[in-house]
């Protein structure tokens, strides 16, 4: 069986207007990575999407920093008065399209394509297969919310069946939540990512100058890890990244596929500018 290189980090979530306190940071669960010797017919599971996270209290929607999220009217009508744990998604591969549509908050025309995917009912006190029975039975009729579809699977060889398919077809992984499981805010082992790359977050330190057919472009970012490591992230950049590369201090996703000797990313490439508050 191929081995399954697992996720290392949660993606952080973007602001999108002016903040309010720490204090009112969503309290909401985080995965950690697949853990091999849990068994797989204990999990719901489901695609992992790449889109921003967001809540809706019941009144107000906010990103995972605990931003407002500005919704047009038509579509903040169609949500209910319970609260919801999703993500703002526009399909594969259209993580931008999201990005467009947060800043421009107010213009409908921005936000025909992006969907709120629901994925649990954080108030709710039942299990996460209770929290879902729920979700199936009061969620509005809406084409703008919607529930992301879960599904049981029985072996090991099944789920990386379907990450293979997913990522094939132009995902980024899957999730599984365990059927038992009651919500709990912060990380947690009851629900797990699973990718076929690792991915994770780092902060922009300098612009190392490029050289050859890149001279006088951006050769590769020097950026570091939350836990203080630093490396050069030199490859995944367009033309036009390298003529405009992200600000130092902007945090950036990379990919990779394990670690080095000493401890860095193997094989990094840079995937995208993370926007921040």
């Amino acid at each position: 069986m191929r081995t399954l290189y697992l996720s290392l980090c949660c993606t952080a979530m973007l602001a999108t207007v002016p903040a309010f306190g720490l204090e009112t940071l969503p309290q909401l669960q985080l995965a950690n990575s697949y853990q091999q010797q849990d068994a797989v017919a204990d999990f719901w599971i489901s695609e992992k999407l790449d889109g921003v996270r967001a809540f809706w209290d019941g009144h107000q929607l906010r990103s995972r920093s605990g931003q407002w999220i500005k919704l047009p009217e038509p579509l903040r009508k169609q949500l209910p008065a319970f609260a919801l744990d999703a993500e703002l998604w526009a399909g594969r591969g259209q993580f931008q399209q999201v990005m467009q549509a947060l800043q421009h908050s107010s213009t409908d025309v921005h936000w025909q394509t992006i969907r709120l995917m629901v994925f649990d009912a954080p108030e709710h006190p039942g299990t996460f297969t209770e929290r879902l029975q729920f979700l199936q039975q009061q969620l509005p009729d809406s084409t703008f919310l919607q529930l992301i579809p879960q599904q049981q699977l029985q072996s090991k060889a099944e789920l990386e069946q379907l990450l293979k398919q997913v990522v094939s077809e132009g995902g980024e992984g899957l999730m599984l939540h365990h059927v038992k499981a009651l919500y709990q805010s912060g990380r947690v082992g009851h629900l797990q990512k699973l990718k076929l790359v690792e991915d994770a977050e780092a902060r922009v330190v300098a612009h190392l100058p490029g050289k050859g057919q890149f001279s006088g472009m951006l050769g590769a970012l020097l950026v570091e890890l939350p836990d203080g490591r630093r490396f050069k992230l030199g490859s995944g950049f367009s033309l036009d990244e390298r003529q405009n590369p992200p600000p130092i201090g902007r945090l950036v996703t990379f990919q990779y596929r394990g670690l080095t000797h000493k401890g860095t990313p193997r094989f990094a490439v840079f995937v995208r500018e993370r926007p921040e508050p």
